[in-house]
């Protein structure tokens, strides 16, 4: 015979289980957020243990990987998307020290990547979905986003956010530089192992 006290002990238990399913399986459609409304743009280097580093778990946030944790047109719609429609309310950008967009010369990278296309990269579609947009005159260095300095990169991924139209002013923007080395997270331009290896 099924037991149909709701005064069982274990019943509340169920049920408050049951509804934390369903927030979790539909929590988009129930308007519910991140649970530190927070969204983190990293590098896809396969090193950077993002969540551990920030100490997050998940459903904490939303992450969004790219070859260098750059911003770009996609990040701004993911970003733009989530902070005006997802209560969002942080953004975070992670660089890392060795990083493969570090790795060789922007002319080195173009010519690798005409040769893998066969033909100029001016004729290759950037986003096929979306053929018509395309650089127009812009150079597809600037596209691939190589980097000379990870502080400065990281620092210029902060500024690109904090002043783009679509990300509201009372969005708070950071960046932080993870060390390989060390597998610690840093402020761009607080290099602490130079400071205290050499002589000032």
């Amino acid at each position: 015979m099924t037991n149909t006290d709701n005064s069982d002990p274990h019943y509340p238990a169920l049920e408050a289980k049951t509804d934390a399913r369903d927030d979790w399986a539909r929590r988009r459609r129930k308007g519910i957020p991140t649970d530190k409304n927070l969204l983190v743009i990293a590098c896809m280097d396969e090193r950077i243990p993002v969540e551990k580093a920030l100490g997050l778990e998940l459903g904490e946030a939303q992450i969004y990987r790219n070859a260098g944790g750059k911003v770009t047109d996609d990040v701004i719609r993911s970003a733009a998307l989530t902070v005006n429609f997802f209560d969002t309310r942080e953004i975070i950008v992670v660089n890392h020290t060795d990083c493969g967009m570090m790795s060789a010369s922007d002319e080195a990278v173009l010519k690798g990547l005409e040769q893998a296309a066969g033909k100029p990269l001016n004729d290759v579609p950037l986003n096929p979905a979306l053929p018509e947009l395309n650089l127009g005159g812009a150079s597809l260095a600037n596209w691939v986003y190589m980097t000379d300095d990870i502080d400065q990169a990281c620092q210029k991924q902060v500024d690109l956010l904090r002043g783009h139209s679509l990300i509201p002013d009372s969005v708070d923007v950071h960046g932080y530089v993870y060390e390989v080395e060390s597998g610690e997270l840093r402020r761009p331009g607080e290099r602490i192992s130079r400071e205290i290896s050499e002589r000032a």
